[in-house]
């Protein structure tokens, strides 16, 4: 995915699951775009939050 998508993914009233290239399903906390870096809540744990690569995430279904 591209830093512009997932700000986009983060800022929208929508639920769009995203997940990592590991597999795991993702929230979108922030998204850097200018350094191509998102936070992201992996799974149901709030305190399993990683900053990861933007390429690092899948949109599951748009």
């Amino acid at each position: 995915m591209d830093a512009r998508r997932a700000k986009e993914i983060y800022e929208s009233a929508d639920r769009v699951k995203v997940r990592l290239d590991t597999g795991e399903s993702v929230w979108i906390e922030d998204v850097d775009v200018e350094g191509g870096v998102a936070t992201v809540q992996v799974g149901q744990s709030p305190t399993d939050v990683q900053t990861v690569g933007v390429e690092r995430l899948e949109e599951v279904s748009r």
